[in-house]
């Protein structure tokens, strides 16, 4: 007789996706908002966004590796409760900011809690539910985190509102979802996986890493593309470029967000089914049109089109990655092989995110520029990870 199937739909997924329901939408709330701090309250250049949001990223993406490698050993709980603290103390700098660096050290506070955060978070995750199932574990709990980021932007609109168009008041509004992420935490329970055996040492000396070869070969194509992926900031500031009002810029992130809701779920789904290089150029595909649209278009009701077509890039690559990366390694090195994965993944965005920010401000309509060589490298991308689907594996 069979065992019975393990259910996939855990304790532990739906805290965690109610946790990071909470803190995204606290900080989506300040997300669409930041543009309109740094470069209109606080009067800084757009290379400015483009640098706090890439130093963001890259602080993040340190704090990764070691969180994710340590929590392997040291337990995956702790290391989620720090994370998501720091997010509600970064969130407190940047709203009592009263110049640009003070929102650059802000969002490094917020951004080095995801570090301390993401990679436990989603080793635990992995741990929590079926291996089979985990495209549809990781789909689950970021069509959560993206609820968060639908109710967050609104919930700005009713801060602006209510503060009678204030920025920095409606920015503290999203210190109370954070801090009742940093709450749910406590209902986390942890099953330690076993420790790993020490290699033999020839093999040791022979390949020092116990990440295997396949998912070198996986994070390393998925960080080259995300070298064309800059931070999202610098797409709302396009929207703003276009003659948008802050309300209109709030709702094209809200269409973004919804769409990525929408979408997470049956992705997840799929990439259960189908080879994940052939889901993954789905949402490359988005990518390139939403980018090229953007970078063409001049306004018009087409922008809000295609905001909501890039709405299916991180539906379709962001849960599929997590979930693609944790069925190439043992359950006992997930928390360093998600560690890696993303702090590469957020090297890569900081470059991204400096080289898109400095071509803005080239000139009137540079803006342009970057969102069609990114949209181009995106399609190129796409098709090239079909035709390579077998290199990479399933």
């Amino acid at each position: 007789m069979a065992p019975p199937r393990r259910r996939w739909l855990t304790r532990n997924l739906v805290i965690l996706t109610l946790v990071s329901l909470t803190q995204d939408a606290a900080s989506e709330l300040l997300y669409p908002l930041l543009p309109l701090l740094v470069t209109g309250v606080l009067a800084a250049p757009p290379v400015v966004l483009g640098v706090i949001e890439g130093v963001a990223e890259a602080t993040a993406g340190v704090t990764k590796y070691i969180a994710g490698r340590w929590s392997d050993r040291r337990g995956r709980k702790p290391f989620v409760a720090v994370g998501y603290g720091l997010a509600a103390v970064g969130k407190v700098l940047v709203a009592a900011a009263g110049a640009w660096p003070v929102v650059l050290a802000g969002r490094a506070v917020d951004r080095f809690g995801k570090g301390v955060r993401s990679a436990p978070r989603d080793a635990l995750i992995a741990s929590s539910v079926p291996r089979e199932s985990l495209g549809k574990a990781f789909g689950f709990h970021r069509m959560g985190d993206t609820i968060g980021a639908v109710i967050g932007p609104l919930l700005g609109l009713v801060a602006l509102s209510a503060m009678n168009g204030d920025v920095r008041a409606a920015l503290w509004w999203a210190v109370i979802p954070a801090v009742l992420s940093v709450v749910l935490v406590l209902l986390v329970r942890e099953h330690r996986p076993a420790p790993a055996p020490p290699p033999p040492p020839r093999e040791h000396l022979i390949n020092p890493s116990p990440l295997p070869r396949p998912f070198w070969r996986v994070a390393a194509v998925l960080v080259v593309i995300a070298l064309v992926n800059f931070p999202d900031a610098l797409l709302l500031l396009r929207v703003m470029d276009l003659g948008y009002s802050t309300t209109e810029v709030v709702l094209a992130y809200v269409v973004f967000n919804v769409v990525y809701t929408l979408g997470a779920f049956p992705a997840g789904a799929l990439a259960d089914r189908w080879p994940r290089p052939v889901v993954y150029a789905v949402g490359l595909s988005a990518f390139a049109v939403g980018y090229l649209g953007l970078g063409l278009v001049e306004a018009g009701p087409m922008v809000y089109v295609l905001i909501a077509v890039y709405g299916l890039f991180p539906a379709f690559t962001d849960g599929v990655g997590k979930a693609w990366i944790s069925t190439l390694v043992p359950d006992q090195h997930r928390g360093r092989a998600q560690g890696v994965f993303q702090m590469m993944g957020s090297g890569a965005i900081l470059l991204a995110g400096l080289w898109a920010g400095l071509l803005w401000q080239a000139g009137p309509g540079a803006g342009t520029i970057p969102l069609v060589v990114s949209g181009a490298v995106a399609a190129i991308a796409a098709v090239a990870m079909v035709a390579g689907r077998r290199w990479l594996g399933r």
